[in-house]
C-alpha cells in the first residue's frame, strides 16, 4: 500500500494558538489537495518551540518578565479538554486525512506542559498523544516528564503509526 505523506517544516504564529490552527488547516488543505493521507507537524508545533526562550530563570530566581513570558507560552498551549483540540479534528475530518501535531499539551490539573504527539483520525478523532519521556537540559524548565505508558503506536486504515520526540 502506498500512502502519500507531507512532512511540514514550517513556524507556527508564535503565542497565538488560534491562528497557528489556522495556518494547520491552510497547510492541511493545501496538501491534501495534492493527494497526502498523512501531515506530520513538527516537535511543539502548537505554539512553537521555544528555541532559544529562557523565561527569566536563573538558579534560584526568576524576572517578572520571564514569568509573564512563561505564563503567555502556557496560555497559548493546547489542552485536550478544549475546543482547540476539537477544531484540529473536524480539519483531519473535512480534509480526510490523518494529523501527527506536535504540541505542548497542557495539564490544568497539575499546572504542567508536556511536549506530545498528538494522533488525529478524520473518522475516530484524537487517537493517541505521545509525550515526550525526557526533555533535555533547559527543557525541563518547561516540561515535565512523562512516563512510558505514553509511548503509543496507533492502528490506522493507512497502517501503524508511531513516533518519537527527541
Amino acid at each position: 500500500m502506498k500512502v502519500k505523506v507531507a512532512v511540514i517544516q514550517d513556524s507556527p504564529v508564535f503565542f497565538d494558538l488560534e491562528k497557528t490552527i489556522d495556518k494547520i488547516e491552510h497547510i492541511t488543505k493545501q496538501y491534501t489537495q495534492q493527494g497526502c493521507e498523512l501531515i506530520v507537524f513538527p516537535e511543539s508545533f502548537i505554539p512553537g518551540y521555544p528555541r532559544g526562550f529562557s523565561f527569566g530563570a536563573i538558579v534560584g530566581s526568576r524576572t517578572d518578565e520571564g514569568r509573564q513570558h512563561y505564563i503567555d507560552y502556557y496560555n497559548s498551549s493546547l489542552d485536550l479538554e478544549s475546543d482547540h483540540l476539537k477544531r484540529l479534528e473536524k480539519i483531519a475530518k473535512t480534509e480526510n486525512t490523518y494529523l501527527v501535531i506536535g504540541a505542548a499539551e497542557k495539564q490544568n490539573a497539575n499546572g504542567s506542559l508536556y511536549c506530545s504527539m498528538l494522533y488525529i483520525s478524520p473518522t475516530k478523532g484524537l487517537l493517541g498523544v505521545n509525550r515526550k519521556i525526557k526533555p533535555t537540559r533547559s527543557e525541563r524548565l518547561i516540561w515535565a516528564e512523562a512516563g512510558g505508558e505514553s509511548l503509543v503506536t496507533v492502528d490506522t486504515k493507512i497502517g501503524k503509526l508511531g513516533g518519537l520526540i527527541c
